[in-house]
């Protein structure tokens, strides 16, 4: 496809809010019920949860570009692939951090990325959209956009300028990050920066681009983990590439870093 214009630019934004603010409201019907959230199992063996509130944002979100993008695709955690036509997909997790969510945390997400759309499944990401509900706070990227608005007000989105991992805060969403291997790797990341903490799943990369910490390093995700972060974060000067310095907007292993020095010293950490 040709790339858009200006028009098709701002015709995509409005709509990447539309849909936030659709999923947002799913999102926040659900959450924090008296006596906790219900959810099940889409495992035989482990736990990954889904709730009602997944299915409903993401069913939300489906039904609106069914209505005005019929010609795009869709990659949706939930409801899976909708080929299109247009070389536009749009990438959809309705609840990144499941588990936080049904836990009452407010560090969970809706993830909303378009990304020209591959024979193969999404391709690079063009825009992106992180917003949490229950703090009102949204992060877009792409198109020229690299800001934030939530309660406190609005700015622009620009990653930090932290020039060593001795000086860096690290963030990842699990302690137990992928095999043996991946968290021996994590482990020499770890060991050379100020600051390590867990649990924030997408909201981590949200504060990455707001310019409030440095490095997410995590494996084992998919590409509506990703899509939108990676566009959020490149619009706000950060890089995000996988544990070698290739794409990840494929999910896999995934290096988030506010600049490039330190996005070069944590691939060497990470190679050992």
């Amino acid at each position: 496809m040709s790339a858009p214009d200006q028009a098709q630019f701002l015709e995509l934004l409005t709509l990447a809010e539309e849909l936030a603010d659709a999923a947002r409201a799913v999102t926040l019907r659900h959450f924090r019920p008296v006596g906790g959230i219900s959810a099940a199992n889409k495992l035989e063996s482990g736990f990954d949860p889904v709730t009602e509130a997944d299915r409903g944002a993401e069913a939300a979100m489906r039904e609106i570009l069914t209505a005005k993008r019929p010609q795009d695709g869709i990659y949706g955690e939930e409801f899976g692939v909708a080929r299109g036509s247009s070389g536009l997909t749009w990438v959809l997790d309705p609840i990144d951090g499941t588990r936080g969510y049904m836990s009452g945390t407010p560090t969970w997400g809706v993830l909303i990325g378009l990304c020209h759309e591959e024979a193969d499944g999404p391709g690079a990401p063009l825009m992106g959209v992180i917003d949490q509900p229950y703090i009102g706070e949204r992060f877009v990227g792409g198109f020229g956009r690299a800001d934030w608005s939530g309660p406190q007000g609005k700015g622009r989105l620009a990653a930090r300028a932290t020039p060593t991992l001795g000086q860096a805060t690290l963030f990842t969403t699990f302690p137990e990050l992928g095999s043996a291997d991946e968290r021996t790797a994590f482990g020499r990341v770890a060991a050379q920066v100020q600051l390590t903490r867990y649990g924030m799943d997408c909201y981590a990369y949200a504060l990455l681009a707001a310019g409030q910490i440095d490095l997410v390093v995590e494996a084992g995700l998919y590409p509506y983990d990703i899509a939108a972060p990676i566009a959020v974060i490149e619009a706000a000067g950060g890089i995000v590439t996988n544990w070698q310095g290739g794409p990840c907007h494929r999910g896999g292993q995934v290096l988030a870093a506010a600049n490039p020095e330190l996005h070069a010293q944590a691939l060497a950490a990470l190679a050992g």
